[in-house]
Order: structure tokens, then C-alpha cells, then sequence
């Protein structure tokens, strides 16, 4: 039997997305995005490992390692390649439609219909409960603290960086169209977001962008499932 898997509903709705202090942020631009689900967490590891036990397929070099042990916490150590992979085999194993969430639709569900800086509101990071004893060592459970999101999602913005299935290109802002967008038909780089708890700052703006090449398996990195609105 699977770890159970939680979903949020997302209203389709219109944002302004970007805008921040930072180049790839903008252009400020309006997009209108539809309905769909949202995990409520990242895939955990306990989700994770039953994947890796039913296909065999790798893992990442450290993830036998303590810090990253947890089943609870988020599945770190996954490439984008290997998110993928996930999602293939989830959407067979539960007959649903499963993939990542675009880099729109993580900034729309970031801001829930709010004009915010963070998920949680406009208060400053430091506002986050016990935030100079968290991430010390590696990322925590994706419970580990109650939701400040109005509508309950976990870790949005913090804990761990989240692939997005978009390529990745600073300039994409520019030439968006204003529904659904999807990313660059191709590119070097997928995009991420969220912020990670090996960085000094350890959240990060709903608007931050990130981004690294597709099969790199890093430690501060996880992702979320996205599925059509039911």
C-alpha cells in the first residue's frame, strides 16, 4: 500500500506574477491560470522509497545518510529526471493524470489569491516560528510545524527547493503568454522554486526563481505533485 499523499485545491484564478527585486522576475505580468491540485507537501521519503523499491531505479549518492533519514521529511536527492520518473510511476500506480506543477501555478498557489511577498503574509522570515533553531543539519518533517498558508499547504517557500516541470529561461517574463503558461519549449536549465534549508536565508519569496540542469541530485532539492483539478 502507498504512504497516503494529500491534495489542496487551487482555484483557477488571475495574478500578477513576478515583480520582485531581481531581473528574471520581470517583467510584473498578469496571468490567468485554471483549476487544479496541489500536493499538500513534498513527496516524502517514505513515498519516495516505496518507488525506489518497486522500480529499482537510483537514488541519490547520499541518501542513506542520516540527516536525510527521516520518512517524514521531504525525499531530497531527486533530479528532475528523476521527479519525472516519479510522476510516471505514481499517475500508473494511482490511476490519476500526476505530474509537477509549472512555475505559475507554484507562484499561484504561493500567493492564494493575496498580493503577498511570502506564502505566509508580508512579515519577514525571523517571523517564522523557532526559525534560527530550524534546518540545521538537513530539512525537516514536512509536518513538523502547522501551516501559516490560508489554505493549508506545508513547506511552500521553505524546507526544501521544488522542481517545477518548466525549462528555465531568465527572460521568459518578456514573451509569457497570459494563460497557463508553461515555460520555454527548451532550454538548458529547469526551473525551481522555493527556498532550502542549507542557504543562509532560508525561505524564499513567493516570485524567487531558481533553477539548475535537469540531472543534478542535490540535497536541498525535492518536488511536489500536481494533478488536474478533480
Amino acid at each position: 500500500m502507498l504512504p497516503a499523499y494529500h491534495w489542496i485545491d487551487v482555484p483557477g484564478s488571475s495574478l500578477w506574477m513576478g515583480g520582485g527585486p531581481r531581473s528574471e522576475e520581470n517583467p510584473r505580468h498578469r496571468v490567468t491560470i485554471g483549476a487544479y491540485r496541489l500536493g499538500r507537501t513534498p513527496v516524502t521519503r517514505s513515498l519516495y522509497q516505496t518507488f525506489l523499491d518497486a522500480t529499482g531505479h537510483e537514488s541519490a549518492p547520499f541518501w542513506a545518510e542520516e540527516p536525510f533519514s527521516h520518512p517524514g521529511a521531504p525525499a531530497v536527492g531527486a533530479s528532475w529526471e528523476d521527479a519525472v520518473a516519479f510522476c510516471r510511476w505514481y499517475s500508473v500506480e494511482t490511476a490519476q493524470d500526476v505530474g509537477l506543477p509549472t512555475e505559475a501555478e507554484w507562484e499561484c498557489a504561493a500567493k492564494a489569491s493575496r498580493e503577498v511577498i511570502y506564502p505566509w503574509g508580508d512579515d519577514e522570515p525571523e517571523s517564522i516560528p523557532d526559525y534560527g533553531r530550524r534546518w540545521v543539519d538537513g530539512p525537516e518533517p514536512v509536518d513538523a510545524y502547522p501551516s501559516r498558508h490560508p489554505w493549508g499547504l506545508l513547506g511552500l517557500g521553505e524546507n526544501v527547493h521544488e522542481w517545477c516541470a518548466d525549462w528555465y529561461d531568465r527572460d521568459y517574463y518578456r514573451v509569457s503568454p497570459a494563460t497557463d503558461p508553461t515555460g520555454p519549449e527548451s532550454g538548458r536549465r529547469r526551473s525551481s522554486r522555493g527556498g532550502a534549508w542549507r542557504h543562509a536565508v532560508k525561505v524564499s519569496r513567493c516570485a524567487a526563481r531558481s533553477s539548475i540542469p535537469p540531472h543534478f541530485r542535490y540535497a536541498d532539492y525535492g518536488f511536489r505533485l500536481r494533478s488536474p483539478s478533480a
